[in-house]
């Protein structure tokens, strides 16, 4: 039988990049005591007023179809957010809805792309950022973020890549998997470069609101002057202990928002009202509950630094903000997938490989931080002996 093209251009970029997280639950169905680093959930429940917020709104009828661009309710919050935050206007027509972030990437990049484009992206990158990209039809062009900078994209890397095929530089600030969070200079080159070239900037921020140790947290839209080719994408997931509601939004260029609603329309016509008014609750009521979680996560990479960091070579890589660190296995292994399996079936500790990041994080493991402090102090125990073996 014959398939689309597409099919071949994201073999091996869905769920083969989570080989780690399988196995891991296959030991722990097996009996086994696994302590689970591989996924960034969050570390508390869904909040019961959030799910109180869904019931009721199902049991007064919100079941029924919404529109393309999103509930009145959830667009006054997003209006209001934005707007607060950014100190100038954005109204309804800024904003699509979608189911998560994933989809709001999947629709920006299918508005702006065409065969033929590329996108400019650092490495590493979260995993489903390549397919993401190829699904457009366009060629991912990454660049190599460095520990030695912070793992920061920088415009004058950025530069070295452009083409005349380039339609758009991809950031993701706070970043996963290295926590980097990019600076308001940082962001103001890039925009400077964008423009130059007539480029879009598509920025995921998610973990906007889970900065470590009181950082700052920059927008790729706070500076007005390229908000005309700016695209960004957020959602509750995080922020709101909400991922399996899938429920997130893109904000742009109300022309952005104008030429990609037919596609949203074609894609799904509506996301659930009675989420809707769930996530607008959500969006109003403030990041108390992921100040909590950047608050924990934050010091579970520092056990993992203190416990860790010169074991038999390991480094330890804290984060600025978001639910992950990164450590260094070149002293060990060169090898991220091998070692992380090995580790699994040696230890039942399990990370994911670096190597399901991009090229540039070969050698090194991510480590979620939603476990205990507990699970985490036993994880690093278990970690150490590993490596101590190994090393000798």
């Amino acid at each position: 039988m014959k398939y689309a093209a597409v099919t071949d251009h994201l073999a091996g970029l869905g769920s083969d990049k989570w080989t780690l997280n399988a196995a891991a639950h296959r030991r722990a169905k097996a009996g086994h005591r696994v302590i689970n680093l591989t996924i960034g959930e969050p570390d508390v429940p869904t909040p019961d007023a959030l799910i109180e917020t869904a019931c009721a709104a199902m049991q007064a009828g919100r079941t029924g179809y919404s529109n393309g661009r999103g509930e009145d309710s959830l667009l006054d919050a997003l209006s209001t957010r934005y707007t607060t935050r950014l100190n100038r206007p954005f109204g309804h027509d800024r904003f699509l809805c979608l189911p998560g972030t994933q989809t709001s990437l999947y629709m920006v990049f299918r508005t702006i792309c065409e065969p033929g484009c590329e996108v400019i992206l650092g490495d590493p990158m979260y995993a489903t950022y390549e397919g993401i990209v190829r699904a457009a039809g366009a060629t991912p062009v990454p660049v190599q973020l460095s520990p030695e900078n912070g793992f920061r994209l920088q415009a004058k890397d950025v530069a070295e890549k452009i083409t005349g095929a380039t339609r758009a530089i991809f950031l993701n600030t706070p970043h996963n998997p290295t926590g980097a969070i990019l600076t308001p200079e940082d962001l103001r080159q890039i925009g400077i470069l964008a423009r130059e070239h007539d480029l879009w900037i598509v920025s995921d921020e998610v973990y906007g609101d889970l900065t470590h140790g009181g950082r700052p947290f920059t927008s790729a839209l706070a500076d007005p002057e390229f908000e005309e080719r700016t695209v960004v994408t957020a959602s509750i997931s995080k922020s709101h202990a909400a991922p399996g509601f899938r429920s997130g939004w893109a904000v742009g260029p109300a022309e952005f928002t104008a030429r990609a609603l037919p596609l949203s329309e074609t894609m799904l016509f509506g996301s659930q009202p009675f989420i809707a008014d769930m996530t607008a609750e959500a969006v109003a009521s403030g990041t108390e509950l992921a100040q909590g979680m950047a608050a924990r996560m934050a010091r579970r990479a520092q056990i993992l630094f203190d416990r860790l960091d010169g074991v038999a070579g390991l480094r330890v890589h804290r984060p600025e903000a978001g639910m992950f660190a990164l450590i260094d296995i070149r002293a060990l292994s060169g090898d991220s997938l091998a070692f992380a399996l090995e580790l699994l079936e040696a230890t039942d500790v399990a990370m994911m490989p670096g190597a399901s990041f991009g090229v540039a994080l070969e050698g090194w493991l991510r480590v979620a931080l939603n476990a205990s402090d507990a699970d985490t102090e036993e994880a690093c125990a278990r970690i150490a002996q590993y490596a101590m073996q190994k090393a000798a």
